[in-house]
């Protein structure tokens, strides 16, 4: 009661609403941190510069034991069919039109719109095969800005390892490269390059699949009387420390029809 005589006084006679609303509270500011590096703060562009290098690029001069390519079996070579109107098109239309833009500044939705009209897609195509013959991938594909984001819910954001690089690359080259690695995936599955236990970031593989084959062991562990344990864990920093240079020599040591014909250049 005592409070509702408050309200009524202030709305009707003093007439000063805002009084109703808490507008003196301290205002909470966001949190911010300095990233610190071997246990010291990085307080200019530099000293981020080298802390993020360092921690993204940790296996850029790491020495490599080129022997283990001796266990991988040549493959026989195949021509590379040329791009297709109707590939394109399956591809651009499951690209998100609210993806982030790449130096060019072309959203997906506006190619989509450049890629009704006929004779701009058959263009494209004449470039993506062009591309292919020459062996050659155009400085333009290659133009990339990268940005810094950090890791979503973690307690601190005092180092480096809790953000994330990504790169944007022109729109037009990305739509090549999704023609090229749709293609990819499915010669290295058609010819059993790729382990049948491997279910991410494959086609027609997905969690349920996972679920579905870690099911199977169990039960055939269970036909034979016998317990199954499951050990998972998570290689931090694993895409950072790949070797770059060991993964272009797997890939020549296979000699696939991508490498003879142009994609050698690229990668």
């Amino acid at each position: 009661m005592y409070f509702n005589d408050e309200i009524q006084e202030i709305a009707n006679k003093r007439k000063d609403l805002w009084e109703l609303t808490n507008w003196i509270n301290r205002r909470k500011l966001p949190a911010t941190e300095v990233i610190k590096h071997n246990g010291q703060p990085c307080l200019s562009p530099k000293s981020l510069w080298d802390a993020l290098h360092s921690t993204f690029n940790t296996a850029q001069n790491r020495q490599i034991n080129i022997e283990i390519l001796n266990e991988i079996n040549h493959k026989p070579t195949a021509q590379w069919a040329p791009f297709s109107k109707e590939k394109l098109k399956q591809v651009i239309v499951k690209c998100n039109n609210s993806s982030a833009l790449g130096p060019d500044k072309l959203s997906w939705r506006h190619l989509k719109i450049i890629t009704k009209q006929d004779e701009c897609l058959t263009n494209i195509i004449n470039v993506a095969n062009a591309c292919i013959n020459l062996g050659h991938w155009l400085n333009y594909f290659k133009c990339s800005s990268m940005i810094i984001i950090p890791k979503p819910n973690k307690s601190s954001y005092g180092h480096a390892k809790m953000f994330r690089p990504i790169i944007l690359l022109n729109t037009l080259g990305k739509l090549i490269e999704k023609v090229i690695a749709e293609r990819i995936q499915f010669t290295v599955v058609n010819n059993n390059f790729i382990h049948p236990s491997q279910l991410g970031g494959l086609k027609f593989k997905s969690t349920m699949d996972a679920g579905v084959t870690l099911t199977h062991i169990v039960r055939s562990g269970w036909t034979k009387d016998k317990s199954t344990s499951t050990l998972a864990f998570d290689i931090s920093q694993f895409f950072p420390s790949l070797n770059h240079n060991l993964l272009t020599s797997i890939l020549v040591m296979i000699d696939t029809s991508w490498m003879q014909h142009g994609l050698g250049s690229r990668v």
